[in-house]
């Protein structure tokens, strides 16, 4: 087991040791030991799949999160067979849950960022989204965890605290009460331009009174855990997009990454000064060091990994490994578009009502067709948040840096630089978030690495560079935004103004 971290006065300086970096995700968690000069050298994981009901409810249970955390780390310190000196924790931004801030018991289920259930709440704070969207840059949609927490208020529970799942982790990890400001930024209670809780949104959503964590840095002393053997302290807190940006060097407006795991997640880095954005993007925090906040533009597309996972059930495929056989059995799509918003479409659209569709369909379609209609579906969205940075920015981008689960697949990589005309880099190892995590715990140790020497060196496993012309990818995303343009047509907008993503 681990042994405890060198004391201040030992001749090893702490910040060139082996990081414990720790990314619980929607579906499982994974943990790296990470070393400044070896690379990673222990690796683990944890499953916590979420479940899935009618009425859009997706929901966690909190003790499998934290165990998941607890033995994804494990694993990954046991397979390194030596000491670490700080753990990093990367988390899912805008899972909610309450919980009694006295014994660290859950009060509910956490509510998944895909949960839909919150849209009663937005529907009735409609009047307050443009103000909401001047304060914290980010539509009054479900999707953000400040619906779900006065929805949690409303329905479930008044006891406790409601926060995001990062702070109960990190509470039952150290007994502290914090959370950092990016992830802060995915509540819709953050003012964007201080970065700091914004009593006018807390009001706006009935929860001035509420106790919130204190907004920190992502990097710092958050306290010790001994839950993986040994204390270890925790050192770097960041949200996992946010975290996948800083390990893919996305500090320029000019390069975006964009993480393809249960969904899809295209960020790009605008500096020191807050954007909000006029297409449909989301303006926010990306992180906050010595307490100086740089932002992002963040765009999503809901389904991406559980599209797949929507496949294999059908027996369309057996799982995200199968993609490239099964769709390299036929030339094309064969006709057939998918629309893969299965959990509703995100930006630009913020259209949570809308279903997904299949159209082209005829005797002839097989599996094949179906898994690249599916990779045409999500590539045509990630082709639509890039195009939007580039507006937002008035800087085009020179190419996509990928990471995720799904960047296995040559089919889907290859799709999205041919409809993005521009050359995908994907990163050489999957675990960006995790990666990212371990760059700011490391900054925790060391107050004087800058966020350029913290995050990994990148050079990418493959490039993807497009195999078709201009005229043929925009015929081709024509297509998607047509039957986009039909779904939501038959999809009528609820009625209500200046509220989106409604279910």
């Amino acid at each position: 087991m681990p042994t405890a971290p060198h004391s201040p006065g030992s001749a090893v300086d702490p910040a060139a040791r082996p990081v414990l970096a720790v990314d619980q995700g929607t579906s499982s968690t994974k943990a790296l030991v990470i070393c400044p000069e070896r690379g990673v050298i222990g690796s683990g994981s944890a499953p916590a799949p979420p479940r899935y009901g009618s009425g859009g409810v997706v929901e966690a249970d909190p003790a499998l999160l934290l165990s998941s955390v607890i033995e994804a780390g494990r694993r990954a310190l046991a397979e390194a067979g030596e000491p670490v000196a700080a753990v990093g924790l990367a988390n899912q931004g805008e899972t909610v849950l309450a919980w009694d801030p006295d014994t660290g018991e859950p009060l509910t289920d956490a509510l998944v960022w895909q949960d839909r259930r919150a849209a009663s709440v937005c529907a009735e704070l409609a009047p307050h989204a443009e103000e909401l969207r001047e304060l914290t840059g980010l539509p009054l949609e479900p999707y953000f965890a400040a619906p779900k927490m006065a929805w949690i208020r409303r329905r479930l529970t008044r006891e406790g605290v409601v926060t995001t799942s990062d702070s109960w982790l990190v509470h039952r990890l150290t007994g502290a009460f914090v959370t950092d400001a990016a992830t802060a930024g995915r509540t819709q209670l953050l003012d964007l331009d201080t970065a700091e809780w914004s009593p006018a949104a807390l009001g706006i959503f009935g929860m001035a009174g509420e106790r919130l964590p204190r907004v920190v840095d992502a990097a710092g002393h958050f306290g010790v855990t001994t839950a993986f053997g040994d204390p270890i302290p925790l050192t770097g807190l960041l949200v996992d997009q946010q975290a996948a940006l800083l390990a893919q060097n996305g500090t320029e407006p000019s390069t975006a990454k964009c993480t393809y795991g249960t969904g899809a997640f295209l960020l790009a880095g605008t500096g020191t000064r807050p954007l909000r954005s006029g297409t449909g993007l989301v303006g926010c925090v990306a992180w906050r060091f010595g307490g100086r906040t740089s932002y992002c533009l963040d765009g999503q597309v809901y389904t991406a990994a559980s599209a797949v996972r929507w496949l294999a059930e059908l027996g369309v495929v057996s799982g995200a490994g199968d993609l490239d056989r099964v769709g390299g059995s036929v030339a094309d799509s064969g006709g057939v578009t998918f629309v893969p918003s299965l959990a509703g479409l995100a930006a630009p659209w913020w259209r949570g009502d809308a279903k997904g569709s299949l159209t082209g369909l005829g005797l002839d379609t097989g599996p094949g067709h179906l898994v690249r209609a599916l990779c045409e579906g999500i590539a045509a969205q990630v082709v639509g948040l890039a195009d939007a940075v580039a507006e937002d920015t008035g800087t085009p981008l020179g190419s996509l840096r990928v990471d995720g689960g799904l960047t296995g697949s040559d089919l889907l990589m290859q799709t999205q630089a041919d409809l993005l005309q521009l050359p995908v880099e994907v990163s050489p190892l999957a675990d960006a978030t995790a990666l990212g995590a371990g760059a700011v715990a490391r900054m925790g140790l060391d107050p004087g690495l800058t966020v350029e020497r913290a995050a990994p060196h990148r050079k990418p496993s493959r490039v993807f560079e497009p195999r078709i012309g201009a005229a043929e990818a925009a015929e081709r995303l024509g297509v998607f935004r047509t039957e986009v343009a039909a779904l939501l047509a038959r999809t009528p907008a609820p009625g209500r103004a200046g509220v989106v993503g409604a279910g």
